[in-house]
């Protein structure tokens, strides 16, 4: 089926503004060991910490940012908590994406009365710096949406963190801000949760993929991109679709023990200089076949960069009619075949590399039969 998108009407109310996405929390087995990762590879820079030292009793948390890219590095102090236990079931991963809102009260209060799982209610935390409020609301898996309010917040990150400088490991790399944030749930249930983010949070759909667009010989997956009325917010929600084999969702599914977020994509002004910084830097990315950019030019036409260099480096690029976009994956950040990241510098596509599904597909197949999950 080809690419639809579909836009919301401007005239619509929208119940549940939404500014950006404010942080993502990861829950870790060791986070001071991953914050160094996301420091000395990602070029991540150390802004603030909250623990035993801040008066946190049960977890430490180590806050990291680049650019409007901010991560929450948290884990269990004690083998009794939800951290521990999320992360025995599934490993490091995304605990809490957090939307940056006007008013977390009605926002609780708007996705609650529509259905949506309250986790925590309305709680308003403060501290020298002024008053944060904050409301979460379940989403697939064991996954939150976090509402936070900080209008009138002048401090380092929350209540009960303090900052940090001076962070002589952080290198950074040109992160700008946070594109898209990929789900993956299971067979059959991504229309739930499409359904979910219309109804219950205002979302319309943005691009719909199924397994005509996104298949190889081996296997296959759907997807639809949900987004919010301005399209800050975007969230591509994958299901499985019937192959010959093992799919990535479903070898994702398998390890991480139910449904969770797959990969960020982080965008930049910059793609060929990111992506050879994080090169540099330790991270190692699929790789594509020569034969992938023998054809480029003829299919996507005249682009800025020089082809050599994105062979050079790995980096797919795909066109739309708006633009043409360019776009590189990381293999897993983990030992677990679960989260891995994306790099994307958009010059006006708004697509999300319709033309490069086939090889990128086909590069997670090869890692995947090196790993024995195909």
């Amino acid at each position: 089926m080809a690419t639809m998108v579909e836009h919301a009407s401007e005239t619509q109310t929208d119940f549940l503004p939404l500014n950006g996405t404010d942080h993502v929390e990861f829950y870790v087995g060791n986070a001071r060991q991953a914050a160094y990762f996301y420091r000395a590879a990602f070029g991540m820079r150390l802004v603030a910490y909250a623990g035993p030292e801040t008066g946190q009793r049960d977890r430490a948390s180590y806050v990291l940012q680049q650019g409007k890219v901010r991560f929450v590095l948290t884990t269990a102090l004690r083998c009794d908590s939800e951290i521990a236990r999320h992360v025995e079931k599934h490993g490091d991963g995304v605990r809490a994406i957090a939307l940056w809102v006007d008013d977390a009260a009605e926002s609780w209060r708007q996705t609650t009365k529509r259905g949506a799982r309250s986790v925590q209610e309305p709680m308003q935390c403060s501290d020298e710096h002024g008053p944060v409020v904050i409301a979460s609301i379940a989403a697939y898996g064991d996954t939150l949406h976090t509402f936070v309010e900080r209008k009138s917040y002048s401090g380092p990150f929350l209540p009960g963190y303090k900052a940090m400088t001076d962070d002589t490991v952080a290198r950074p790399v040109g992160l700008m801000y946070i594109d898209h944030i990929v789900g993956n749930v299971g067979w059959h249930a991504m229309d739930e949760w499409v359904d979910f983010y219309s109804h219950v949070m205002g979302f319309s759909l943005y691009q719909h993929f199924d397994d005509n667009d996104i298949s190889t010989e081996y296997s296959a997956l759907m997807s639809k991109v949900m987004a919010n009325s301005t399209g800050y917010i975007k969230f591509p929600i994958n299901e499985p679709a019937e192959g010959r084999r093992k799919s990535q969702i479903e070898e994702y599914l398998e390890f991480y023990n139910g449904p969770g977020v797959q990969h960020l994509a982080l965008a930049t002004h910059d793609i060929l200089t990111t992506v050879a910084k994080l090169q540099e830097q330790g991270v190692s990315f699929l790789s594509v076949p020569h034969s992938y950019y023998t054809d480029l030019q003829a299919r996507v036409g005249k682009i800025d960069e020089p082809l050599d260099e994105l062979e050079k480096l790995g980096i797919l690029v795909d066109r739309d009619d708006e633009g043409y976009m360019l776009q590189i994956f990381t293999r897993p950040v983990e030992d677990r075949p679960t989260l891995f990241f994306e790099i994307i510098q958009r010059k006006g596509s708004r697509s999300f590399g319709k033309g490069n599904f086939k090889a990128l597909f086909e590069a997670i197949e090869r890692e995947q039969a090196s790993r024995g999950n195909l």
